[in-house]
């Protein structure tokens, strides 16, 4: 029986890395989706990042993006929901973490943008994002601070899966710690904002069970969707913490992994 719906993370999972979805991949989404199959993106990136990906989406064209904190409609470049964190919550984390690792520096992702620290490292694709650049307890006072749903917080050179098991320590109750990078960098929703949080929502709306979804991921902010969903797959490139986690493997990211299963399927 073919699955009801298909959750995939994109970075490291469904997209090549150059970001790109290849040919092979476009052809095996569309070729799901007029198998009846829904396609569902489930990505750490902010709905600003999901550009790249338009043409993938599929016909319903919504994405669950920054973990499960906001819902996006790609196509109409329209946000339809988020779960944002406490603004208490986010400087009490901002607080803890500075405590014990002073080093770390700060961003916040929200409806209107993007705001970061002076001393916080830049992608190229946040170069002309960012709304304000201030202190986090200046950003955290202003207006845009009452809807973060992603709080960044980013080390020089601890090793990335330390500062993910002290991160979660420091920040305990107050936001939902992971990480999706190879660099040391944590990314924090509100507490119990989780890709598997948002999608169990999508799919209990349209009434599919969790045992009709099949999803692919690769690093820890995957671990809970690929718990819930019926049948999980982890690429070959996906962190050890995960490939230990999933007994199904597909190939590399590159070597069109989530393509090589679906064709499979179908």
């Amino acid at each position: 029986m073919l699955p009801s719906l298909i959750a995939t993370d994109l970075d490291g999972t469904l997209l090549r890395s150059d970001g790109t979805v290849s040919a092979r991949t476009e052809d095996a989404l569309r070729r799901a989706e007029e198998a009846g199959i829904c396609i569902v993106f489930v990505t750490g990136r902010p709905p600003r990042w999901m550009d790249a990906v338009t043409a993938a989406i599929g016909p319903h064209g919504i994405a669950i993006c920054s973990n499960g904190g906001a819902l996006y409609d790609v196509r109409r470049k329209e946000l339809l929901e988020t779960h944002p964190m406490r603004v208490d919550d986010a400087l009490a984390t901002v607080e803890a973490l500075r405590s014990e690792l002073p080093e770390v520096s700060f961003a916040f992702e929200y409806p209107a943008g993007f705001s970061h620290e002076p001393a916080y490292p830049r992608t190229l694709w946040d170069m002309d994002a960012a709304e304000l650049v201030a202190p986090a307890e200046e950003i955290l006072a202003g207006a845009a601070g009452h809807q973060i749903f992603k709080l960044l917080a980013k080390h020089p050179d601890i090793d990335p899966d330390e500062f993910l098991r002290r991160g979660r320590e420091l920040v305990g109750e107050c936001g939902e710690v992971t990480r999706s990078a190879a660099v040391p960098m944590l990314e924090i929703g509100a507490p119990g904002v989780t890709k598997a949080a948002a999608l169990a929502r999508w799919c209990g709306e349209r009434g599919i069970p969790a045992e009709r979804v099949l999803a692919f991921g690769d690093m820890p902010n995957d671990l809970p969707m690929l718990a819930w969903a019926g049948t999980a797959y982890a690429v070959a490139n996906a962190h050890p913490e995960v490939l230990a986690a999933t007994s199904r493997h597909a190939a590399d990211h590159n070597d069109d992994g989530v393509a090589r299963i679906i064709e499979s399927l179908l």
